[in-house]
């Protein structure tokens, strides 16, 4: 092992690693590292105030970890994070109120409609090409309309 590594300070060790954790959670999101990167950051911060031996350091952080994701966990349970727009990336989801006109007879239960420059599949009550429906819902790429 290098000098440099085995004569390191323990607190920039820990520092050093939940910096590390940190930056891990941006390459690999998934809100679960961030809170194991602050334990560590902590027991970094203690040990450089307090001189404690590593294994009271590993004990430590063993336990800031256990709270801090406990914590974080039941924080985001009773904090959900809410989104301004609940059709985002659900572009069937955002034509429901649409008033759209039918291109392809409705025949069936099946046929087709405009929507901006394209065309999608449909299902509802049989209409005649150029009439006008309004979309109720969507099931996956179909929409589901009623007559206007």
């Amino acid at each position: 092992m290098p000098d440099w590594l085995t004569n390191m300070e323990p607190h920039w060790a820990w520092l050093s690693l939940g910096v590390l954790l940190a930056a891990a959670e941006i390459v690999a999101p998934g809100f679960f590292l961030i809170w194991i990167g602050a334990a560590a950051i902590v027991t970094g911060v203690i040990a450089w105030v307090v001189p404690l031996s590593v294994p009271f350091q590993l004990g430590i952080f063993a336990l800031l970890s256990f709270v801090a994701l406990y914590g974080g966990r039941r924080w985001l349970r009773m904090n959900p994070i809410t989104t301004t727009d609940p059709h985002l990336n659900q572009r069937g989801g955002r034509l429901v109120g649409e008033v759209l006109t039918v291109t392809k007879a409705i025949e069936d239960g099946r046929g087709r409609v405009r929507v901006g420059d394209g065309e999608w599949p449909v299902r509802g009550p049989d209409a005649a090409e150029g009439a006008k429906v309004r979309v109720v819902s969507a099931d996956g790429g179909v929409l589901v309309v009623e007559l206007a």
